[in-house]
């Protein structure tokens, strides 16, 4: 087999593997706003201005369920595949971290927060006393990047690094990276909503700095919801992540004494940091115990009867052993076993190969007569002489023995 055989995998193998690693609700969002486009690109329908985010229509129909269509749908196919590719890293990070159902509800606490924001200062823009901005008032604004810029932020403020790459170019700072994004997309791309960058961009801050908390309840309600008996099916999917806890005051903390560099929209330390706090198991202290036999070794038999067994008693596991070992001075079963307790010599098991029990240890040859029949039967005369050795000269039991090596 080739070494290099792992990483010659077929493409299908490679995007299975990448797709069972996203976890539930990150992937659960891909594939919502994938059908979306699909069914929006095969049905022909582009009556995008029924369900954009628009801020006139919101105020003079009240259309709140504009706040959240907005951000599944999406007007070309390079803007959802942009958008669920930034997703992924970022998404499955933070889900990592916080949870299933943590993070989808702060999903719908960001589009909330992002709507209002962007009402608001349109609002501002447009019906204000000195200059009236109109155009904000009408602007139709859809696709998941006000979402993204928010998860960046709150992302770059978890990550705990002081510096980020911008497209792999140069370093900035890191409290700069999120505006800096906006300005280069504003620049580099047309049709892009500045003001719901923007507002993504002030929800992700103030979520960082604590200003939500009184919006975010505690772990208890999260794992409450996992519990539920309408959520098992969600939560018995492997890709599903339980609540982890995180922080008590529920919301991600911003650090500023860590001197290190992120080249990506995602950071694996985060995860490895947390899980640093997990409880480990501790190693046995029993070091001279064998692991695979836990507990205090015994004799062959494994009981606590006397050590010498009554006449006419056989051990099947003796008999196997008589049988099968040929090696000469070969020690007794119980002496390999290394148990520290004496051993008594009625217990010491007679060499394999040899055709006469010695003497010290009251037995006595088999008789000439028993040999011969059971050589009559068929069977070798060396096995004969064992395991009449091994039956006490008992012909049934030594019959036993034969016919089950042959077996």
């Amino acid at each position: 087999m080739r070494p290099n055989i792992v990483t010659e995998a077929g493409v299908q193998t490679r995007v299975s593997q990448w797709w069972n690693a996203i976890p539930f609700l990150t992937s659960s969002v891909v594939v919502v706003c994938g059908i979306i486009y699909l069914i929006c690109l095969l049905t022909g329908y582009d009556s995008f201005y029924e369900v954009c985010f628009l801020p006139s229509a919101i105020l003079s129909r009240f259309q709140v369920y504009r706040f959240y269509t907005a951000i599944l749908f999406h007007g070309s196919m390079l803007h959802v595949m942009f958008n669920m590719m930034a997703l992924v890293p970022m998404g499955s990070e933070l889900e990592r971290i916080m949870g299933s159902v943590r993070l989808f509800y702060l999903t719908i606490l960001l589009a909330t927060t992002n709507a209002v924001l962007h009402l608001l200062i349109a609002s501002l823009a447009g019906y204000n006393p000195f200059y009236q901005y109109d155009h904000l008032m009408n602007e139709c604004a859809i696709g998941f990047s006000g979402i993204l810029f928010s998860m960046i932020v709150i992302e770059t403020s978890l990550s705990g690094v002081t510096s980020r790459s911008v497209f792999g170019l140069f370093n900035v700072p890191a409290k700069l990276y999120p505006w800096l994004l906006l300005i280069a997309f504003q620049l580099l791309m047309t049709n892009v909503s500045l003001l719901g960058h923007l507002c993504g961009i002030l929800s992700g801050f103030a979520y960082s700095y604590g200003v939500f908390n009184f919006l975010m309840p505690g772990s208890s309600f999260f794992s409450t919801i996992e519990l539920a008996s309408w959520m098992a099916s969600c939560v018995r999917r492997p890709k599903f992540i339980m609540c982890t806890g995180g922080n008590p005051s529920s919301y991600m903390p911003t650090y500023s004494v860590q001197n290190t560099t992120s080249s990506g929209f995602s950071t694996g330390n985060a995860w490895r940091s947390l899980s640093s706090w997990l409880p480990q198991r501790e190693a046995s202290n029993q070091s001279a115990e064998d692991s695979r036999f836990p507990g205090r070794g015994r004799t062959l038999s494994g009981t606590a009867r006397d050590p010498t067994p009554p006449a006419g008693e056989t051990n099947p596991n003796l008999h196997a052993r008589l049988l099968e070992d040929s090696t000469p001075d070969r020690l007794s079963d119980a002496t390999v076993t290394g148990i520290a307790e004496p051993i008594p010599a009625a217990r010491q098991v007679p060499i394999a190969n040899a055709t006469v029990l010695p003497q010290s240890q009251g037995r006595v040859a088999a008789s000439e007569e028993q040999i011969q029949k059971l050589v009559a039967m068929g069977f070798e005369r060396t096995q004969v002489e064992v395991a009449l050795a091994a039956a006490d000269d008992d012909l049934n039991v030594a019959v036993e023995i034969l016919m089950s090596q042959q077996a």
